[in-house]
């Protein structure tokens, strides 16, 4: 499923984002950047263990991620220049709003570094909690919002794992961006 947001083509689909060819490719981290299980633990045993150790170092040097926040690792094996780290918020303990912020951080990020692609994947759904509906919300506004000032980003990938994350994105995307 496609849609052009001024000018940036924004693409829903279903996979496994380590397969995902990308400029950046977007991790569902928490604070400390231990990436064990979810999309973390995936991508760091398909793109090898230096973008755990590359995370280690970034925390040691500036402490932990805020729920919001960004960091940025290469992607050592990854299809891709480099893993951007997105802290999002356990549903029910930190204010959804935060999942947005990751992202247009995460987009920001991806401008500074002249980054032309970009993939998330369903931020704060899996052990963090979000229900497909109301992440798919904060990630969809957010890239509306954030899509006006892009000007390396061209294309925004939404990977998601499985047919019920999929219809839901598809869903709120429509109405949202669509």
């Amino acid at each position: 499923m496609e849609f052009k947001v001024s000018g940036v083509e924004v693409v829903l689909m279903k996979g496994d984002i380590t397969e995902v060819e990308a400029d950046a490719i977007v991790n569902a981290a928490n604070s400390y950047l231990e990436h064990g299980g979810g999309v973390a633990g995936a991508i760091v045993r398909k793109g090898g263990a230096v973008i755990q150790e590359e995370s280690r170092e970034w925390v040691r040097r500036h402490g932990p991620v805020p729920v919001g926040g960004v960091a940025v690792t290469s992607a050592g094996r990854l299809r891709a220049k480099y893993v951007i780290h997105a802290v999002g918020p356990r549903c029910g303990v930190e204010p959804i709003e935060k999942l947005g912020e990751a992202v247009r951080n995460a987009l920001r990020k991806a401008e500074e570094l002249g980054l032309l692609s970009i993939a998330f994947p369903a931020i704060s759904t899996g052990i963090f909690g979000c229900p497909y509906d109301a992440a798919a919300l904060q990630m969809a506004q957010a890239i509306k919002e954030a899509a006006p000032q892009l000007r390396s980003v061209r294309r925004i990938m939404v990977v998601l794992y499985g047919e019920e994350a999929f219809q839901k994105f598809v869903e709120v995307f429509k109405k949202t961006i669509g």
